[in-house]
């Protein structure tokens, strides 16, 4: 079942901090709600073709595992990963600098197999909205951090 959902985002933060989030799973689980695991497969550094084995969670006990694959990385600007059955998706985060902060553009797509069948048959705009709490998982995580390092930061 093909289903798409496509978020336009604005984050309080400079690409340059946004971004390595995410181009690099293995951040993904301190920021991302459904994401329990991922670990990169292989040695060396991150680049077009690296692995990782995966694990999401998916209405309360119930996980997916699965491999995401870097398809294409601009560093600062977009990032592609590609995620395995029963997914079969495509993730692109597309970022820009927009008044001191970033604009994310994040396209997912794919043809979601087996029992997470049943998660695609619920509507876009409920999708969006689970999807929609990793970026306030983001957010959070780099307000936390300019607080840790003692940056003034308005409350949310």
């Amino acid at each position: 079942m093909w289903r798409q959902v496509t978020l336009d985002v604005h984050l309080d933060h400079p690409p340059a901090r946004v971004f390595p989030y995410f181009a690099d799973p293995g951040t993904w689980p301190a920021w991302a709600p459904a994401v329990e695991v991922r670990e990169r497969i292989g040695d060396g550094p991150t680049i077009v073709g690296s692995r990782w084995a995966a694990v999401d969670r998916i209405i309360g006990p119930f996980r997916v595992r699965f491999w995401d694959e870097l398809e294409v990385v601009e560093p600062d600007q977009r990032v592609v990963w590609h995620s395995t059955s029963p997914w079969n998706s495509r993730v692109e985060y597309a970022c820009s600098a927009e008044g001191g902060g970033t604009r994310v553009h994040a396209d997912y797509g794919g043809d979601v197999a087996g029992w997470l069948r049943l998660v695609a048959l619920l509507p876009t705009f409920v999708l969006a909205r689970i999807l929609m709490r990793d970026f306030v998982g983001l957010q959070r995580l780099l307000d936390a951090e300019d607080a840790r390092a003692g940056a003034i930061t308005e409350p949310r």
